[in-house]
C-alpha cells in the first residue's frame, strides 16, 4: 500500500499544525487517499520518524515524502536524505522515497497574485 508523508519544515507557533492539516486533508480528498499523513522536521511532535510510523502502522509498504518546502536547501539535499537513509535501515522492507519541492511553479506565483489581488 501506498502513503504520502507531507513534510513542513515546523514551527514554534502552534498555528502552524492548523494550516498543515488543512493542506493534508486537502490532498488526501483530492488523492482520494486515507493514506495521507504530516510531519515536520523540527520543532513539533510529530517528526518524520512518527510521521513515517504512522503510515507503516496503517499498512504502508511504500511511502512517498514530499516536502512542504520552497526551496532545495541543506534540509532537502541532505539532513532529511539522511534522516530517511537512517530510518530506512531499520524498516527495509517499506520503500521510502523523497519527491521534489514546491520550487518555482506558475501555480504558486498565481496564488501570490491572487493575494495581491486581494488588498
Amino acid at each position: 500500500m501506498k502513503g504520502i508523508l507531507l513534510l513542513a519544515h515546523g514551527s514554534r507557533e502552534n498555528d502552524t499544525e492548523l494550516t498543515m492539516r488543512k493542506i493534508t486533508e486537502y490532498v488526501r480528498d483530492e488523492l482520494k487517499n486515507d493514506m495521507v499523513e504530516e510531519a515536520y522536521l523540527q520543532f513539533r511532535d510529530k517528526n518524520l520518524d512518527k510521521g513515517l510510523l504512522s503510515l507503516i502502522e496503517k499498512g504502508a509498504d511504500e511511502i512517498h515524502v514530499v516536502p512542504y518546502f520552497l526551496f532545495n536547501g541543506v534540509h532537502i539535499r541532505e539532513d532529511i536524505p539522511a534522516e530517511i537513509e537512517q530510518f530506512s535501515a531499520k524498516y527495509p522492507n517499506v520503500k521510502i522515497t523523497l519527491g521534489e519541492t514546491l520550487g518555482a511553479d506558475k501555480r504558486l506565483a498565481n496564488i501570490v497574485v491572487d493575494r495581491i489581488k486581494q488588498q
